[in-house]
């Protein structure tokens, strides 16, 4: 296994609230390196990312934090056909030992063919099923858009979007839309209870998935046979999944995908969900809670406060409030913010991370919450390449 040399290091930077304290940890690295995935659970927060070189070979990668400095790096899977996109990115997740992960491999000449390959080892590295498709439909399209978490100690779950039936035309001469799918991956790596969620989502926007004292909940954009591509909810009430709803009907008509996904987190019964949609020609980011493990929501409450560009995250900071992350810009630039939400619905002056390119390079920023600290990761260009540009912040009211 190829050794990788990396140097970390805090630098301080200015914050545009008194009780926030942010800090920069940076890593250098070889080659090119993007499409991060940034996890926080069994008391540690992972990283997992792609290394590509200039012979187009990629690598995804795993580190954990831990008592502030990173553990060695991980190789978890090479090869040199996958697809690597700045939106489609691989996932992680860690349940106990045991770390499940994605990444997309092609499956045909198209530019949009490709499979999720999936991969469980230990997090001492000794694998326990390689390189294992999730799709087993056989069909050449695309998959992808994967959301993993844990299943407490039982495997995880699963969702992604799934293109089997976009090979297909429907009766005016359109190609079917993508559909969304769900599972769950056993300790040993088997897939069961397979189901499809919705017959018709957005083609290319991230999931997201999470648990309630009820079940697992998948959030993603839906797509309506009127091209409204709203905001959805999935719901999975005594093992049974229900009919999906949208979180708010916000009507945003678009005849193509915005390439823009939601993002959910839970607390107890409690869920957040934030999202980018265009109301009234405005785009938007709104943030809703859900007190009925996402039965119902309250009003969306905007976020932003200049022109939206989205990519956002959501972490409960504690049981009633959450960090909310997104992008926006303005006539001088574009910055990546962050604001405090409580559940009751006050909303925190922005503070702003840094200054962000708004482009596709800096991919969809990962927001994480460990010991009430909140870490924030995305990719930057440094020269040719892309690096990882991660953030600490403390809060000191918490």
């Amino acid at each position: 296994m190829k050794k990788f040399t990396i140097i970390f290091f805090f630098l301080a930077i200015s914050c545009t609230s008194k009780d926030v304290v942010v800090k920069e940890i940076r890593f250098l690295h070889e080659n090119s390196n993007a499409q991060p995935s940034l996890v926080s659970g069994e008391g540690s927060l992972s990283l997992s990312w792609i290394s590509s070189n200039e012979g187009n070979k990629s690598t995804l990668n795993f580190s954990q934090l831990k008592e502030g400095k990173w553990t060695n790096t991980q190789t978890m899977a090479t090869g040199s056909n996958w697809f690597v996109n700045w939106a489609d990115f691989p996932a992680h997740a860690i349940n106990e030992n045991l770390i499940l992960s994605s990444y997309l491999k092609k499956s045909d000449s198209g530019t949009y063919t490709y499979d999720v390959i999936l991969s469980l080892q230990k997090l001492s590295g000794e694998k326990v099923k390689e390189d294992f498709l999730l799709n087993t439909d056989g069909v050449k399209a695309e998959h992808g858009f994967v959301s993993i978490i844990p299943n407490h100690n039982q495997g995880f779950f699963i969702t992604w979007l799934d293109g089997r039936n976009t090979v297909d035309k429907d009766l005016d001469g359109y190609h079917k839309p993508m559909t969304i799918r769900f599972a769950e991956i056993t300790n040993k790596g088997d897939i069961i209870d397979e189901s499809e969620l919705d017959s018709a989502t957005c083609d290319c926007c991230q999931t997201s998935i999470a648990v309630t004292n009820k079940g697992p909940v998948v959030v993603y954009r839906d797509r309506s046979d009127k091209e409204v591509r709203d905001i959805y909810i999935a719901r999975k009430i005594n093992g049974i999944w229900g009919v999906p709803t949208p979180i708010h009907n916000d009507g945003w008509e678009i005849n193509g995908c915005p390439v823009n996904g939601p993002k959910v987190a839970s607390n107890s019964n409690n869920l957040a969900i934030s999202w980018f949609t265009v109301s009234n020609e405005k785009p938007t980011v709104n943030l809703s809670f859900s007190k009925s493990n996402g039965a119902s929501f309250g009003t969306p409450i905007k976020i932003n406060d200049d022109d939206a560009i989205g990519r956002v995250d959501v972490a409960f900071l504690n049981p009633q409030e959450v960090l909310v992350s997104y992008i926006e810009g303005d006539d001088v630039g574009t910055y990546l913010r962050i604001k405090k939400v409580s559940i009751d619905g006050k909303v925190s002056a922005p503070i702003t991370i840094s200054k962000i390119d708004g482009g596709r390079n800096s991919g969809v920023p990962q927001l994480e919450i460990l010991d009430n600290e909140a870490f924030i990761v995305w990719t930057v260009l440094k020269g040719k390449k892309n690096q990882l540009k991660t953030v600490k912040l403390s809060f000191k009211d918490t």
